[in-house]
């Protein structure tokens, strides 16, 4: 069972604290803002110098948000990030595919996203994951993998949707299936018992144990 690191990559500490944990991949959470690549998990809030995601609300760094190439920078020449792309901004996904082709031309980087057209933008060997966060996701997930023209090297999709036979035909149309949030015993248990290829969590100690168990 592949092992991901919810969020980790959105500070270049807790990078390198996954990395050091030896866990599979590091996800980090992008948005384009203002011609940046920033690497958050908050949301902006229109033209306001906040940041917000449901109860939370902050003010803006004085001194900017993590970018994209500086977290590129510190991943040195590891392979083990997965860029999740926040938002349907029209230059997010072209953006990154550039400075992935110009910083990391060899490596196999991950990039995921709920809005899959995205992920045109992207050539080899950046591996594509699709990901589905609803009902109607899962079955337009499901309708999509069905097209033989149209691969993906993986799915990611919220723990809650899936059944082990949705998990059995996910895998067998695009070979990895990841699982999230996984952040409890109780949550790891139950992506076992279905079947699922990683899971994804915030809690490296409960990542720890299932690489240890591998």
């Amino acid at each position: 069972m592949l092992a991901v690191a919810h969020r980790s990559g959105n500070t270049v500490e807790g990078l390198q604290a996954a990395l050091d944990a030896g866990v599979d991949l590091v996800e980090a959470d992008v948005h384009a803002y203002r011609g940046r690549l920033e690497v958050r998990h908050l949301r902006s809030s229109g033209g306001l110098p906040l940041l917000w995601d449901k109860d939370t609300v902050v003010r803006r760094p004085r001194h900017g948000v993590l970018q994209l190439h500086e977290l590129i920078t510190a991943l040195g020449e590891d392979h083990r990030l997965m860029i999740d792309l926040k938002g349907v901004h029209p230059r997010l996904a072209p953006s990154v595919a550039t400075l992935l082709r110009d910083a990391t031309p060899d490596r196999e980087l991950t990039v995921c996203t709920k809005a899959w057209w995205m992920l045109d933008a992207f050539d080899v060997p950046v591996r594509r994951v699709w990901s589905a966060a609803s009902r109607r996701g899962l079955a337009r997930l499901r309708d999509r993998l069905r097209d033989p023209r149209r691969t993906a090297h993986g799915v990611s999709v919220r723990r809650s949707l899936l059944t082990p036979e949705i998990v059995r035909e996910l895998h067998d149309a695009s070979g990895m299936v990841l699982a999230w949030p996984v952040d409890t015993p109780q949550a790891l248990a139950q992506s076992r018992s279905l079947g699922v290829d990683g899971v994804i969590s915030k809690d490296l100690a409960l990542l720890d144990g299932v690489l240890r168990e591998r």
